[in-house]
């Protein structure tokens, strides 16, 4: 299939909520390709459609070896947590420690429509989380405590691809996530 620009932080389709998918076609074959293909060359652990611009319900993942596609998920969370240098492919160069479920279960479909199961662990599960975030307009900035999410902010501020992202016109919105963000943040 082909590689996709990936999307940065300030275009807000990362902030937008994707759409569920209805239809289990051949461009939803293409799409979970493209996906793959453009979350290997990054490199990245995963990639969700809102990252190359599609408001999709859609993500892929590469974590200990393993490759897969969720469509249309939910998460079942552990109340165990977890903390973890966690980045983002739309926010290049930049990690903080992030409060996340130890273990996690999503439910969803692959591909063809068929109903799925994913269980996860340690940075599985991470990655199922941050993936599903980006499908709930949230990205992982949204997750820190307001001291570091400041320092994020100054961070991204500096940082040069920040700029170009300015130049033509993209600018971020912060906010502050709907879901449990394990009593960190505002």
């Amino acid at each position: 299939m082909s590689i996709q620009p990936i999307r940065l932080f300030g275009d807000p389709v990362l902030v937008t909520p994707a759409a569920p998918v209805v239809d289990f076609d051949k461009e939803l074959r293409t799409l979970v390709a493209d996906l793959t293909d453009t979350m290997l060359e990054a490199p990245g652990a995963g990639l969700a459609a809102p990252q190359i611009g599609v408001g999709l319900r859609v993500f892929v993942w590469d974590v200990d070896e393993a490759l897969g596609h969720l469509i249309n998920p939910t998460l079942d969370l552990s109340a165990e947590l977890q903390d973890g240098e966690e980045g983002c492919l739309s926010f290049p160069a930049l990690s903080y420690e992030t409060p996340r479920a130890f273990r996690a279960v999503a439910k969803g479909f692959n591909m063809y429509g068929e109903p799925i199961t994913v269980e996860g662990t340690e940075l599985l599960a991470r990655c199922l989380q941050h993936e599903t975030d980006h499908l709930d307009g949230i990205v992982f900035i949204d997750r820190l405590s307001a001291d570091d999410r400041k320092l994020a902010m100054k961070e991204i501020r500096e940082s040069e691809w920040f700029s170009s992202a300015q130049s033509i016109g993209l600018n971020p919105t912060i906010k502050v996530s709907p879901h449990n963000i394990f009593g960190k943040g505002v």
